[in-house]
């Protein structure tokens, strides 16, 4: 599990959870890869989980760096396992993660540009994070071949045809704007994200528009958050 806070130097605050797939192949098989897709919440987080997080490992990492003179500001990600319901930490990103990322910041409701401002501003505290009562998915698209060797500007047709409601985003990574048209540059190229009341719906809406895209020189996981989808 991915678990986000996000601090000024004085307070900080949670900004959610994620679980990324890192393995290239369903079944979460395969080669890892910076991530095939994402979903948030996670299925593992708990007010009992959560109060581990906090106590055992943000709160003394936090006053570590502070007794170390480094007033924390930013995104701190704590990547952990669960185990026999208690949170162990893998590893620590001073951003926030890809794809978790583009699963959570849609849910956030609040401007972003102010919650950085806050931080830098050390007055975290007089900014309400508001969020969305959502469940939010993401599925990567990627080249043929990664995270092996793969081609690079190859077209993405259908883009066009792809129509995004409300709650449905596509962000681009791995592309570049030729004449008009969009070449794959990268391995991980596209992302597609989509809120919903529960994950079964997002991941539908998801599937439309992957299935409206139908690009030959790219693939997908079709199991993106199969243990929260029935």
């Amino acid at each position: 599990m991915s678990y986000f806070i996000v601090s000024d130097g004085l307070i900080y605050k949670n900004f959610g959870t994620a679980q990324d797939h890192k393995r290239v192949l369903e079944g979460d098989r395969g080669k890892n890869t910076g991530g095939m897709g994402a979903y948030s919440p996670s299925r593992l987080i708990s007010k009992d989980i959560e109060s581990k997080i906090i106590n055992k490992i943000i709160k003394p990492t936090l006053k570590g760096l502070a007794e170390h003179g480094t007033r924390y500001k930013g995104f701190l990600y704590a990547g952990l396992m669960i185990v026999n319901n208690e949170p162990f930490l893998i590893e620590y990103n001073v951003r926030m993660g890809d794809p978790e990322c583009q699963t959570i910041l849609p849910k956030l409701k609040t401007d972003l540009s102010e919650v950085f401002l806050a931080c830098c501003n050390q007055s975290l505290d007089k900014v309400n994070l508001d969020w969305q009562n959502k469940k939010s998915l993401c599925v990567v698209v990627c080249s043929n071949g990664y995270p092996d060797e793969f081609k690079k500007n190859i077209k993405i047709e259908n883009l066009k045809s792809i129509n995004l409601r409300s709650q449905d985003y596509l962000f681009h990574a791995g592309t570049t704007k030729k004449n008009d048209e969009v070449y794959a540059t990268g391995g991980r190229v596209l992302s597609f994200v989509s809120l919903s009341d529960n994950f079964n719906e997002a991941k539908m809406s998801i599937t439309k528009n992957l299935d409206k895209l139908n690009w030959s020189g790219g693939f997908f996981r079709k199991d993106i958050g199969y243990k929260v989808i029935k």
